[in-house]
């Protein structure tokens, strides 16, 4: 899922989706007053599911001195921070999203989700 949108795949991302508000439910009449927070009309955001993001999968990190690592040659072994059996730490666009495990899929590498950091992609705003 690398790789830009074009101009014209753009454009056609925008006029395709439509942009409208979701209707609110009418208040039910009641004879006792009803206290309740202002809700914002909501949008529907589901053009935006076409817009291609980068998923990364983080093993571990660490930090070594420089000196270390002008040492590695191929037999070399780095130590890193995170346990095996762990899950790892999946980001999009290079933000925390989710915690998950490696699983093969059909010959390939996969991501089986084990538990959304904070609100999922709604975590994800500035």
């Amino acid at each position: 899922m690398t790789g830009q949108l074009s101009n014209s795949e753009f454009e056609s991302l925008i006029n395709d989706g439509e942009l409208s508000l979701a209707e609110q439910p009418e208040a039910a009449t009641n004879s006792e007053p009803v206290v309740s927070t202002p809700s914002l009309p909501q949008q529907d955001l589901s053009f935006f599911g076409k817009i291609p993001v980068h998923v990364t999968l983080e093993v571990a990190s660490v930090e070594v001195p420089l000196q270390d690592l002008l040492a590695v040659d191929v037999q070399s072994v780095i130590a890193l921070d995170k346990l095996a059996g762990e899950p790892l730490d999946v980001k999009v666009n290079g933000a925390p999203f989710a915690k998950a495990e490696v699983v093969v899929l059909n010959g390939n590498y996969g991501l089986r989700i084990l538990e959304l950091i904070g609100n999922g992609l709604a975590g994800l705003k500035s």
